[in-house]
């Protein structure tokens, strides 16, 4: 028997809305992405708890890994199952996904009131590619050790 570990890599897209934002957008990405850098090199553990517990509607199954700047801001998730795609995409669906990443946004960005976001985009090919990558690959919903 042949065992596989699958992550499907998710990116997402986040447009901060101007207006809920004192200084240029641009400035506030910019803090956003140098934050999560700090974040990633695991130097602050209160920013990593913090951080940690903005992200933790998420589930066990996907994580944050990437923040970057492009045209907007970019984020990209690892999932390990079909299923915590399908609940990622829920999220995303019914806002909650938007509201877990204006809030990190604002946490990330040292804003003084919150960050929100025009636009947080997933286009759905992306996601029917993400779903369909796991039903290529044997084991698809298990999570290994």
């Amino acid at each position: 028997m042949r065992l596989f570990a699958v992550l499907v890599v998710i990116r997402v897209n986040a447009h901060v809305d101007r207006s809920s934002v004192d200084d240029d957008v641009n400035i506030i990405e910019a803090q956003v992405v140098s934050q999560w850098k700090e974040v990633s090199s695991v130097s602050d553990r209160q920013l990593c708890d913090r951080v940690n517990e903005i992200l933790r509607p998420l589930g066990y199954e996907t994580s944050l890994i990437v923040v970057k700047l492009a045209k907007s801001t970019a984020l990209y998730f690892i999932s390990k199952t079909r299923s915590a795609v399908v609940r990622l995409r829920d999220q995303w669906e019914s806002g909650q996904l938007k509201g877990i990443v204006a809030s990190l946004f604002t946490f990330l960005s040292g804003a003084t009131r919150p960050v929100l976001l025009e636009k947080l985009a997933w286009p759905l090919d992306d996601y029917k590619r993400s779903l369909e990558f796991f039903l290529e690959v044997p084991g698809k919903n298990t999570i290994l050790p």
